[in-house]
Formats: structure tokens, C-alpha cells, sequence
């Protein structure tokens, strides 16, 4: 599975990364989201949709 956050979308609320933090973590220089894995596993799966379905600006797409 492959996890992307729209960068220009994203308005650093964190919700992702407080849901989702094996997923997700902020950026360190302006605390909007980053996805931590290239390749989200089959264990991961469900925390990544979670951190998807969370965000209020619908940043996130999984595929």
C-alpha cells in the first residue's frame, strides 16, 4: 500500500500522526505531515486508513 500526504493540502492539524504515529510523523521544519514508510505493510494497513480518514483536509491518499 502507498501512502502519499498532498504537501500544499495539509495544514499541519496533526491528527494523522496522533492516530496513525507509526504511519505518519511531522515534518520537522514546519510540523506539516510526512509518511514514514515507503511501503505500507499489510500490519500497517488499517492505522494508515485511519490517519487518512482522520485529517480534516483530506491531505492524505492511499492507494
Amino acid at each position: 500500500m502507498r501512502v502519499r500526504v498532498d504537501g500544499k493540502q495539509c495544514q499541519g492539524h496533526g491528527v494523522c500522526y496522533m492516530t496513525a504515529p507509526d504511519v505518519f510523523a511531522p515534518r520537522e521544519e514546519d510540523g506539516h505531515a510526512e509518511v514514514l514508510l515507503d511501503e505500507v505493510g499489510p500490519d500497517l494497513e488499517a492505522a494508515a486508513r485511519d490517519g487518512a480518514e482522520a485529517c480534516p483536509e483530506r491531505a492524505i491518499t492511499v492507494e
